[in-house]
């Protein structure tokens, strides 16, 4: 345990009366919006990058650097009036220039994975220093909710371009906290910018945020003094936590979900294993599944059972595919059909608790049907790097979600999806989805999601399992938080009483 005496030690140097101590169930990959992709990396975003939009408790679109928005009577146009006073923790003015400057950023820099969420952004013009107009190729119904996460993040322009595609090891923003050092599977740290526009929200000169892989050791640190919040309780804490007076516990039900991604046709393993090439055996590997315990034995049941890129109760669930019972005689059925009766395959799955608790739980539950599940264990990010290039025959992955449908389905579905590990291309598949994005208006977008998930649901290259809860445990002391569905820690109003 020398690795968390060195923890245990950097923290208390650290601390004190002003400091916030979060610890974090992974460590976030690089600090620059628009080339970042992991969730913990968001949660420190919240501290470091305000967005032009942002989501209150009902996932309702709320101002924070633009202060109001309109759209053309075409939707093809929609204009920002932006706040003014804001500085970028450089002292560079935020303004149109620096609204059109990031978001052509986002569009044009190599490896940018904000390029496929601003797709149809064809033009921004910067029409006064105060108002910027940003041009679509076609109606996007999900652009209010993209600009409510990293491809609404604004950063520094003079320093973006002074730093090129090493920006992210010390990124510049405009939100409440300045960043003040990070080393790497150890902590980063944002110190309080003194000229940050609405600094009376601002209560801790410091925000330390620590990489606790361990929910086991995430939470002893908790309990000890050394953090003050911890993101993603392990749902088998919560009931010895709950009885305890100095600790609250926050549960928010995720926008995100928990599935099973399938390498489908990424690359030639696709092929090589009977999951990947053969419908019919990801069938039979779903029928061998019981949500319902997995949610139960997994998660402590602090989570929702699901079998879509949304949660059953959200207003764009497809309701034409419900949510389909375990029948192991059945998916016997399909593997003899296949004639792979013993299929064995190698299920990835990140180090996280989590995730490690639900491929035991579905190793032992497709064994039943006759799979042979070999579990991978993989760091994170590696694991994220490994799924890219399509090196894997299925992944745990759990993505945190969108608060749009669209951000949990195009990117992971449509051919050209940036994250589509699958490797899943059905030309009608991307007819519905582009559908969906062209339009505003709830009631058809609904009707061709229906369309997206009955080939889901029959051809599978994700199995979607759950949505959880978010489990945040925190020092009883600790006010002022906002629980926003998609599971940052919001630091403006945070303090100690």
């Amino acid at each position: 345990m020398k690795w968390l005496a060195l923890i245990l030690t950097a923290v208390s140097s650290l601390a004190g009366a002003q400091t916030l101590r979060i610890g974090l169930a992974e460590d976030p990959d690089i600090l620059d919006p628009t080339l970042a992709r992991t969730f913990v990396g968001r949660i420190v975003f919240a501290g470091l990058c305000d967005k032009l939009l942002d989501l209150d408790e009902k996932l309702n679109i709320v101002p924070q650097l633009a202060t109001s928005y309109e759209w053309s009577a075409d939707n093809k146009t929609l204009t920002l009036k932006l706040r003014s006073g804001v500085t970028f923790h450089d002292g560079e003015k935020f303004d149109a220039q620096a609204v059109k400057f990031n978001l052509e950023r986002h569009k044009s820099m190599q490896g940018s994975n904000r390029r496929g969420e601003l797709a149809v952004v064809s033009s921004v013009d910067a029409v006064d220093p105060s108002t910027v107009r940003i041009n679509l190729s076609a109606p996007f119904a999900p652009l209010l909710a993209v600009l409510t996460d990293r491809a609404g993040m604004m950063v520094s322009p003079k320093a973006a371009q002074a730093a090129g595609e090493k920006f992210g090891a010390h990124p510049v923003c405009s939100g409440p906290f300045r960043f003040a050092e990070r080393v790497a599977q150890d902590r980063i740290v944002l110190e309080r910018f003194a000229n940050y526009w609405n600094k009376d929200a601002i209560h801790f000169q410091r925000i330390v945020y620590l990489p606790i892989v361990d929910a086991t050791v995430r939470l002893a640190n908790l309990r000890s003094g050394q953090l003050d919040f911890i993101e993603r309780l392990a749902p088998s804490d919560v009931p010895a936590l709950k009885s305890d007076s100095r600790f609250k516990i926050d549960r928010i039900v995720e926008i995100g979900y928990q599935g099973i991604t399938i390498n489908t046709g990424k690359s030639e393993l696709a092929q090589k294993n009977p999951l990947g090439r053969d419908a019919r055996v990801r069938e039979a590997f779903e029928l061998s599944l019981d949500r319902d315990a997995i949610v139960k034995v997994a998660m402590e049941g602090e989570a929702q059972v699901g079998n879509q890129w949304v949660a059953p109760n959200n207003r764009y669930y497809a309701k034409n595919v419900p949510i389909p019972k375990r029948n192991v005689a059945r998916a016997k059925e399909l593997l003899k059909q296949a004639g792979v009766t013993n299929p064995s395959f190698t299920l990835m799955t990140p180090t996280t608790s989590d995730a490690q608790r639900v491929a035991q739980v579905v190793q032992a539950m497709a064994k039943e049907a006759g799979f042979d599940v070999k579990i991978q264990s993989t760091e994170f990010a590696t694991s994220l790097n490994l799924a890219d290039k399509g090196q894997f025959e299925a992944y745990v992955l759990a993505w945190s979600g969108r608060a749009d449908p669209d951000g949990n389905l195009q990117t992971f579905i449509a051919c050209k999806g940036p994250l589509n590990s699958s490797g899943y291309c059905v030309p009608e598949v991307d007819e519905a989805i582009e559908k969906a994005r062209t339009t505003l208006d709830p009631a058809q977008r609904a009707k061709h999601y229906e369309v997206v998930a009955t080939h889901v649901a029959r051809e599978r290259p994700i199995i979607y399992l759950y949505h959880r809860n978010w489990l945040w445990a925190h020092s009883a002391k600790l006010t002022g938080l906002r629980t926003v569905p998609d599971g940052m820690v919001r630091v403006q109003g945070l303090q100690m009483k």
